[in-house]
């Protein structure tokens, strides 16, 4: 059996010769191996020593499936994880959606009815692997579309990822067509060669295109399918922030596309009456030395140990080393232009646009907040150079940004808006047991410690930081502090569940930035300088990924400056359509943390407290069995954002809101940012118009509609130089990273 590895260079050159039916890139030999597991392990031991090993993804699928169900365990580990779900924020309105979220946005879900239906299949028998068990798990958390939550069982991403070796687009042929569906390479290719014409696909896998892609990106973990849509897809922000992004879209094996298994092959059908066929592909990402069955691999891989193993809580296993400060090492931003100023990582960038006709457009590219002491620093030096410039418009892009640390999206605000009181949305918990008695205990422990950043015992420090400590909140009705633990907790009760009250961040105190990046919001913790630019003058540019603390500074910018807002790309309609797609829950709790507070509690107790402890639901805390079958940073969303002065106490999650304007992505847009954000500049400042909505203050809707759109037959770009379309070409071999790592409280991971 061949060795497999995706090569962006060959599928270009494939392309530049003609789109015509042909064999898989990738075959596979005939016969039949004894053992699938054998043959990927023979595959990938005779792979060159530097490479990230491929198979064929049936030859992996077949693998993976081999690997025996362990029942007991499996039903021991949907038992210990559903202590960690409790602190999820959103079950109730899950369960039981407002109308216009069931209409609008996504269908129900019962997380706990689920896991009882899971752990009803082991018990009958209806499971009969460990990966059917797993995907299952996976599934069902991830149908909540919830990007903080996440629980990514072991057999589903620890040996195997998943990709298409054919990244998409989806883009208008001169931005008022219908969008149409394209093959990227197809467009690259195109730059090089005038006389050839990308063709739309009509199908895939033998389903007409645009319906298999609507089944398809339900997979995504963004709520909104006009968000989703365009995550499927190929997308420059993304591409920029490495590995940590969505790398080339889910249909291609990036972001949450990784972990779903594509099928053994992709059929592509044309306008043009061509055909395509590619052989799907696994990622490879253990040694499988000595890998001979599916048994094997899991004695190696899954955690097959004793079911039933729990450990005392006074004397907890060591827990895993906290992970550290990524390397700032400079990510390429193919697509991108020379920056004024730049995050290594892409997380933040400041830019001027080359053409006289905007000359007066400054531009900050703001595609994730999960940066450090550079991100602030970024931000405060583009602004200040902009203004000494004369730059008088500004364009905010926050495509792909999926979140980060909370503070930064506060301090970004701030230094736009240095007036304003940061308060568009109030925060709360789910009200829960576990939550309960540790606020109780952090509380109490932390009455005996100044509030201050002297305290040597960093446990210690990080449990008075933490908002556990019911001093480290503001009540929002008073902007004074909870008077006690119970008066922050509550609980209230809301759509039939109960919550804490209603909290806000405390920006002033040292404790609340340590315990959050570090950052010191600027007005708080540093001096703020005069407002940049009028609101007016901004218009924040969306691709519906925003999630976490993005969706935090874009309520902020929409509900509390009146930015307007341009959302990008969307499903081939020209409806009007969401700008904010992602989770718009305002923190996100690592299982770990959780875990990390209620060891604490049995730390810092007596004897006698840890035994009455013992008989509370902090004792079921008691299994490593989560982390050691998990890929990555299992997460719960935490908080609820609840806008300010909604008496109805609905989370944001659950709220349907329309971006000011639609555009559609273009075939430019694919190889030049700069393309998105000039029609940004021209339908806010000049005299181009929306596909749907409006910038100025007249209704659209009262307007006539334009005739029935026709659809994009074609998708041409101008000619690429050689530098430019190398760096493209590359960006097709981009893989996001293989195990997730919580570097942020407020991110979707990817």
């Amino acid at each position: 059996m061949n060795k497999i590895f995706f090569n962006s260079r060959a599928l270009l050159v494939a392309t530049l010769v003609s789109v015509v039916t042909s064999s898989p890139l990738f075959p596979r030999q005939n016969g039949t191996t004894p053992s699938a597991c054998a043959a990927v392990a023979s595959q990938v031991a005779n792979a060159p020593a530097s490479s990230n090993p491929t198979v064929a993804a049936q030859l992996a699928y077949e693998c993976i499936q081999s690997v025996p169900l362990n029942t007991p365990n499996a039903l021991e580990l949907v038992r210990t994880i559903k202590p960690y779900l409790d602190w999820q924020s959103t079950t109730a309105y899950l369960k039981n959606p407002p109308s216009e979220y069931t209409a609008k946005i996504q269908a129900p879900v019962d997380v706990f009815g689920g896991l009882d239906k899971i752990e009803a299949g082991l018990k009958s028998g209806f499971f009969k692997t460990e990966y059917d068990f797993g995907f299952a798990l996976y599934t069902l958390l991830q149908s909540t579309h919830d990007g903080h939550l996440s629980y990514v069982p072991d057999t589903v991403g620890r040996v195997f990822q998943w990709g298409r070796p054919v990244p998409l687009v989806s883009v208008s042929e001169d931005g008022e067509k219908l969008p149409a569906i394209f093959v990227y390479a197809d467009i690259l290719a195109a730059s090089q060669n005038e006389s050839f014409k990308p063709s739309p696909l009509t199908k895939i896998n033998g389903q007409d295109a645009i319906t298999f892609m609507q089944n398809w990106i339900e997979i995504g973990s963004l709520q909104d399918r006009d968000a989703l849509w365009n995550n499927a897809f190929y997308n420059l922000a993304s591409i920029s922030l490495g590995s940590s992004g969505t790398g080339t879209g889910t249909f291609s094996g990036g972001g949450r596309g990784r972990w779903v298994y594509p099928g053994a092959k992709t059929e592509l059908n044309f306008a043009n009456g061509s055909t395509a066929s590619y052989t799907n592909y696994a990622r490879v990402l253990r040694p499988l030395k000595g890998i001979v069955t599916g048994e094997d691999l899991a004695k190696i891989y899954f955690n097959y140990a004793n079911a039933t193993a729990t450990f005392n809580l006074r004397t907890p296993p060591a827990p895993t080393p906290t992970a550290t400060t990524p390397a700032q090492t400079p990510i390429p931003a193919p697509g991108y232009p020379t920056p004024i100023f730049r995050e290594p990582k892409n997380a933040i960038g400041g830019y001027y646009l080359d053409n006289v006709a905007y000359a007066d457009v400054a531009v900050l590219s703001v595609p994730s907040f999960d940066g450090y002491a550079e991100f602030q620093q970024v931000g405060q030096n583009f602004l200040a150079k902009a203004v000494a410039d004369g730059k008088k418009k500004l364009v905010i892009d926050v495509a792909a940004n999926g979140g980060g640390i909370i503070l930064q999206g506060y301090d970004l605000f701030k230094q736009l808006f240095p007036l304003i009181d940061p308060y568009a949305a109030g925060d709360r918990f789910r009200a829960h047991e576990s939550f309960d008695l540790i606020g109780q205990f952090v509380s109490n422990i932390s009455g005996y410690y100044p509030r201050s950043l002297d305290i040597e015992d960093e446990t210690i420090l990080d449990l008075v930081a933490s908002t556990s400590n019911y001093r480290s909140d503001l009540d929002p009705t008073t902007n004074a502090h909870f008077l006690s633990w119970p008066d922050k907790y509550g609980p209230e009760t809301h759509q039939g569940d109960t919550f804490t009250k209603l909290l806000r961040w405390w920006l002033s105190d040292p404790l609340t930035s340590w315990n959050s990046g570090e950052t010191e919001v600027t007005g708080y913790g540093i001096p703020a300088g005069p407002q940049p630019f009028d609101a007016s003058n901004i218009v924040i540019v969306y691709d519906g990924y925003c999630a976490s603390t993005c969706t935090i500074f874009s309520e902020l910018m929409r509900k509390l400056a009146g930015v307007q807002t341009i959302a990008m790309g969307g499903r081939p309609n020209d409806n009007i359509i969401q700008a904010v797609g992602g989770t718009k829950g305002t923190n996100n709790y690592p299982w770990n943390y959780i875990f990390s507070l209620v060891k604490s509690v049995y730390n810092y107790s007596t004897p006698a407290q840890q035994t009455t402890y013992d008989g509370t639901v902090l004792a079921t805390y008691n299994s490593v069995l989560p982390f050691a079958r998990a890929v990555g940073s299992p997460n719960v969303n935490a908080r609820d954002g609840i806008r300010k002065n909604d008496t109805t106490n609905t989370p944001l999650q659950f709220r349907y809101e329309e971006a000011d304007c639609r555009l559609y992505f273009t075939p430019e847009m694919t190889v030049d940012v700069t393309a998105v954000w000039k029609a940004a500049v021209d339908v806010k400042w000049g005299e181009k118009e929306c596909v749907a909505g409006s910038l100025n203050s007249g209704s659209w809707r009262n307007k006539t509609r334009r005739a029935v759109r026709s659809a994009s037959e074609t998708a041409k770009v101008g000619s690429l130089d050689g530098g430019r379309l190398e760096k493209l070409m590359e960006s097709l071999d981009l893989e996001t990273e293989t195990e997730s790592k919580p570097w942020a409280n407020g991110l979707m991971l990817p």
